[in-house]
């Protein structure tokens, strides 16, 4: 079962580098200077995209417990 702490791992870092991503983006959008509409608009997509990576992270978290447990 230590494959599945390392994929797990692996899941979880490509989770939380869509976070990563998320803020970063938030950032730009934040700096380009746009209009409230349009900003909301791109922070929508933007939170969209961050729900689904902090899934993918807690997925990944999920399978180095199990993987624990299993080991």
């Amino acid at each position: 079962m230590e494959a599945l702490v390392w994929i797990g791992a692996a899941v979880s870092l490509c989770g939380i580098a869509g976070l990563v991503w998320c803020i970063a983006a938030v950032m730009r959008a934040r700096r380009a200077g746009l209009d409230d509409a349009a900003l909301r608009a791109r922070l929508q997509r933007i939170v969209a995209w961050n729900f689904g990576a902090l899934a993918v992270s807690a997925l990944g978290l999920m399978l180095v417990v199990v993987g624990i447990f299993l080991g």
